[in-house]
């Protein structure tokens, strides 16, 4: 994987949904490479594994077994060598409550998710353009 590429990982329980972000990505065409982990267990197992490319964008779902979105978020923003990434969290809640705890935790964007397929690869284009603009 080249440098230049938006590296995006998706950490997401939900197969039906990880399915669905793939195939948005794919259509969007922008220069990405796309991973996926299965609960924020597997994501901060992996994120902490030595010499491997951060992503530039970990989108993160709040409901996950094993451990919360919310407990990575706050992991990852508690370690110094995640400082770059941008978190975009990705979740089918719209808690004033949820969306609240996830800015004041270091969430860069939150994204409820859409419930059809034109809304998600919208919001999604709009979160790989906001961070081309400031990571690549």
């Amino acid at each position: 994987m080249e440098n230049d590429v938006l590296y995006i990982l998706l950490a997401d329980d939900d197969a039906d949904d990880r399915l669905f972000f793939k195939e948005a990505m794919e259509e969007i065409n922008a220069d990405t490479f796309v991973s996926f982990v299965n609960d924020g267990s597997q994501l901060m197992y992996f994120l902490n594994q030595p010499g491997i490319r951060l992503p530039n964008i970990i989108f993160l779902d709040l409901n996950m077994p094993v451990k919360n979105g919310m407990d990575c978020l706050k992991e990852i923003r508690a370690n110094d060598r995640f400082k770059d990434m941008m978190i975009a969290i990705y979740s089918t809640s719209g808690s004033e409550n949820d969306i609240q705890e996830a800015f004041a935790f270091g969430a860069d964007v939150y994204i409820k998710k859409p419930n059809n397929f034109t809304d998600l690869k919208a919001s999604l284009a709009k979160v790989i353009n906001r961070s081309a603009q400031t990571i690549l």
